[in-house]
């Protein structure tokens, strides 16, 4: 046999002349499922290749190896069972490569090239995962430790993209004679390289905020399917049916519960103003799509309409007033009326553009009215996402993340906005919660509406400005020090607060006492 194979005949037909090709395939066949005996075949002489034979192997076991190499040739392999899969699931990297493999084909199958812009791809991708993962956060409870595993994981794949995504920057470099040259550089876009580790951190702290009601005790859930008899009072009456009703103790929750719910309410705000904010600067960032600017009217009248327009153009004008005087009583007005504000709002800077130039955007009315007015409609838009901010995407968001070609604002945006939308979603279930306790106390209250609003400095003393991201940041880094308190670690902490606050009291009674007893004329200095 050897000499055979010396004069250069194949395996494959040495094998077929002496009749045992079929044999040693049976042979192979039989070692195999001989899983409880002695004769099991070894991972490193399965995997040789015909041709090869290396010292200290018998010719017999790579001829079974040939054998098992070519047979396996004719059956089909799936494709999420290679590398490292086990017991059917497939692993991690066949995990990432089908998912990059769809984002690449931009969501379409057949490869014709019909798919959407990677942008675009990318920002479905982020958003699917989300609702997936978050979809359904009906309870103030803490993640599943598989949710929590397959979202670290996922949202991780996702954004590795923005760690290629570079900018060229000038840098020193010192030469072996000694002199300093200017060489351009690649490092991450600063956009990115500033907002990234900040939603990274958000998103830990929301998780983090989650994990905090582990140890709540004080209030339950019911199911969809309970009886009307134990919903009581609770029950819900606004249009999300399907969530669960929360149950309290029948004279509410303590003292202690409800301020540490409305503690917890205050740090997922704080979160929620950030994530805005990035997401604001976001989308302010991108171009204005042709297609929604040709869908726009001709003028501001016709977009908000004769009665919102002589609101907006009087000589003294009010936001608060304005507003009062809509209905705002369902979500869907709310967001029409954000549509027509974001659009005039584009159609006066359009017209103060063109002023000078002879097209259908050219301006009948001052410049310095124009100006007004676009003051006046962006104060009206920061008041509704001040007061509103779970309402939908308006249209203009829509079409700017539809036909955005840039993907680092596609991952930014998306990133920010599933952020601000689980955020949200903290605060509306906390709201429940609380919304249950008041009706414990009061059965009299029943509230027509329960949403959620960023009551801030700003909003309460009338004047209402732009969310910053950085100083939202910097105001959720000087409340993070107690953040991740539970139930138990609060009761602690506020008795210690009232124990320090009362012995503070009784001190200043006490030194006051002393002044007095010591003479009338001792004056308490004040601070």
């Amino acid at each position: 046999m050897v000499r055979f194979l010396k004069r250069g005949y194949s395996l494959e037909r040495f094998l077929q002349g002496k009749g045992m090709f079929e044999h040693s395939e049976r042979k192979a066949h039989s070692l195999i499922l001989e899983s409880n005996g002695s004769s099991v075949v070894d991972d490193k002489m399965l995997s040789r290749s015909q041709g090869s034979r290396s010292p200290g192997k018998p010719l017999e076991a790579q001829i079974i190896g040939s054998a098992l190499d070519r047979s396996s040739d004719h059956v089909p392999r799936s494709r999420l069972k290679k590398d490292g899969g086990c017991n059917g699931h497939p692993s991690d990297m066949e995990l990432m490569k089908e998912r990059f493999a769809k984002l690449l084909l931009g969501e379409d199958m057949s490869g014709s090239g019909k798919g959407v812009s990677s942008a675009l791809a990318l920002s479905n991708a982020i958003t699917n995962l989300a609702a997936s993962v978050f979809g359904e956060q009906w309870r103030l409870e803490p993640m599943s430790a598989e949710r929590k595993q397959r979202w670290r994981k996922e949202i991780d794949w996702l954004l590795s993209v923005t760690d290629h995504i570079v900018e060229f920057v000038p840098s020193q470099q010192v030469s072996k004679d000694g002199t300093n040259m200017e060489i351009m550089v690649t490092q991450q876009r600063k956009d990115l390289h500033m907002n990234i580790p900040a939603l990274r951190k958000l998103d830990a702290m929301l998780i983090e905020y989650l994990d905090n009601f582990k140890d709540h005790n004080e209030f339950w859930y019911l199911s969809r399917d309970a009886d009307e008899s134990e919903k009581g009072n609770a029950q819900r009456k606004d249009d999300k049916w399907w969530l669960p009703t929360v149950k309290v103790p029948p004279n509410g929750l303590s003292e202690v519960s409800t301020k540490w719910l409305q503690y917890q309410k205050e740090l997922v705000n704080q979160v929620l103003k950030a994530a805005m904010a990035i997401n604001a600067n976001v989308l302010m960032e991108m171009e204005i799509p042709e297609a929604y600017i040709e869908s726009l009217p001709k003028n501001g009248r016709a977009s908000l309409g004769d009665s919102l327009y002589r609101s907006i153009t009087v000589d003294v004008f009010d936001p608060e007033e304005f507003l009062s005087s809509i209905d705002l009583s369902t979500e869907h007005k709310i967001l029409d009326l954000k549509n027509k504000i974001e659009a005039s709002i584009i159609i006066w800077r359009r017209k103060m553009h063109n002023k000078d130039a002879k097209s259908p955007w050219g301006s009948a009315v001052s410049l310095e009215k124009r100006e007004q007015f676009e003051e006046r409609a962006e104060t009206i838009l920061l008041i509704l996402k001040h007061r509103f901010p779970g309402i939908p995407q308006s249209a203009l968001d829509i079409s700017k993340i539809q036909y955005n070609k840039d993907v680092g604002y596609s991952i930014l945006e998306g990133y920010s906005r599933i952020l601000e939308s689980l955020a949200f979603t903290v605060i509306s279930r906390i709201e429940d919660v609380l919304y249950a306790d008041s009706l414990a106390r009061d059965p009299t209250l029943r509230e027509s509406k329960r949403r959620p609003c960023l009551t801030n400095s700003e909003t309460i003393s009338g004047t209402v400005k732009a969310l910053d991201p950085q100083e939202e940041i910097e105001k959720l880094n000087k409340m993070e020090a107690p953040a991740s308190m539970t139930l138990s670690d609060f009761m602690g902490w506020h008795l210690d607060q009232d124990t320090e606050a009362k012995k503070k009291e009784s001190s200043g009674n006490l030194e006051d006492m002393l002044k007095l007893e010591n003479g009338n004329l001792m004056m308490k200095k004040s601070p």
